[in-house]
């Protein structure tokens, strides 16, 4: 597809064309069997723009919110733009088909993008972060705590990035995400998690980089379990049974990558139509069987055309209690990577180093496709 999808005719022929849909989106939603559908139902034209959460407000920035009618970035990449650039414009929740959205997870992203009494996203899209166990090796993993657990020594790998800070804060009966506001609690919360994984050195084998390199880990043995994203625990699951994705007991971390208006969108009629069609639990279990991801569609993974592997992996690793346990990445304030950053230097340069080691890059294969992973909660739908 290269840098961009076009759809349809170029910018300066489409603007302000109400038969003309002009999308910023990330590369896995950019899908021409759903486009060809909508354009056949309702007669407009959708051209998707390929970009990645980055590229998204740099070329909203670029046009003042103008040149694009919708755009679907990650739901922590939205309030703050909206706020310091004027970038995005509120969403009319009147104007959506409320009933075929998953009610918690609409309230999420109406929290996560509040804005002066207004919410400007609609959710589409999540992945989760949770742990990935060959269960004949290692059945008695159940939390992240576990890649602290000596009996594991050598055996264990994560990525020494601020998601592993996350899990283990809540792991270890935090709220990272409540401590955002308060500096000095959050702190002191990062040097916690500073010392256990510094006394943590001696277990791990290595900080995996990149999914290629996990799957290569944990294919061969070399490692038994790891902090990971789902889609890499059910990929694993298809060619060895005993490697599966597992919610972790203190909760799954959650991106969530959601539709949003451009303050300058020309074609809201387009764009509401478009998030409506995309939500039907038959379209949205149509890109499901394509990126293996969920969404907020409330009936998409029951839907007739979902592959029946794809549900499976749904009712399999989410089970109610897991659901009712996720932790969403909202809205970074400035400040805190920083502060994450710090922490992480100091544990990769003190204690016992002895197997604490990246994966050397001579061993990872050239990433296929990026949500995800999103720098942290997003960026196409592959976080890693």
């Amino acid at each position: 597809l290269c840098l961009a999808l076009v759809l349809a005719m170029s910018i300066d022929q489409s603007s302000a064309d109400p038969k003309v849909l002009r999308v910023l989106a990330q590369g896995s939603y950019a899908q021409p069997t759903l486009v060809q559908k909508f354009l056949e139902e309702t007669g407009i034209k959708v051209e998707m723009t390929i970009s990645n959460n980055e590229e998204i407000i740099s070329k909203l920035r670029a046009t003042r919110g103008g040149e694009y009618d919708l755009a679907m970035p990650s739901v922590d990449r939205i309030s703050a733009v909206a706020k310091q650039y004027g970038l995005y414009q509120p969403i009319d929740y009147s104007r959506l088909d409320l009933n075929q959205i998953e009610p918690n997870i609409l309230d999420t992203a109406k929290k996560y993008t509040l804005l002066d009494g207004k919410s400007y996203a609609v959710p589409y899209v999540y992945g989760t972060l949770g742990l990935i166990v060959n269960k004949a090796k290692a059945p008695d993993v159940k939390d992240y705590k576990d890649i602290l657990d000596p009996k594991y020594k050598d055996r264990v790998s994560y990525q020494l990035r601020r998601p592993t800070l996350i899990a283990l804060g809540f792991a270890f009966g935090y709220d990272p995400f409540a401590l955002y506001a308060d500096r000095e609690g959050y702190q002191k919360f990062l040097n916690h998690m500073e010392r256990v994984l510094i006394d943590g050195k001696p277990i791990v084998r290595n900080y995996w980089e990149s999914s290629d390199a996990l799957i290569e880990l944990l294919r061969t043995g070399e490692i038994w379990f790891a902090l990971g994203w789902e889609k890499v625990g059910w990929n694993l699951h298809i060619e060895k049974p005993e490697i599966d994705y597992l919610a972790a007991a203190s909760g799954p971390l959650v991106w969530l990558d959601t539709f949003a208006l451009p303050s300058k969108s020309e074609n809201l009629d387009g764009a509401y139509r478009w998030i409506n069609f995309c939500l039907r639990p038959e379209n949205a279990a149509a890109l499901s069987n394509i990126t293996k991801y969920n969404t907020a569609s409330k009936d998409a993974a029951t839907a007739k055309n979902i592959d029946p592997g794809v549900a499976e992996n749904f009712k399999r690793s989410f089970p109610p209690s897991a659901r009712a346990n996720m932790h969403w990445f909202p809205t970074i304030p400035p400040g805190i990577e920083e502060m994450e950053g710090k922490t992480l230097d100091r544990v990769r340069h003190r204690g016992n180093t002895a197997g604490a080691m990246p994966v050397p890059r001579h061993r990872r294969r050239p990433h296929s496709a990026t949500p995800g992973l999103c720098p942290i909660a997003g960026s196409g739908v592959d976080p890693s």
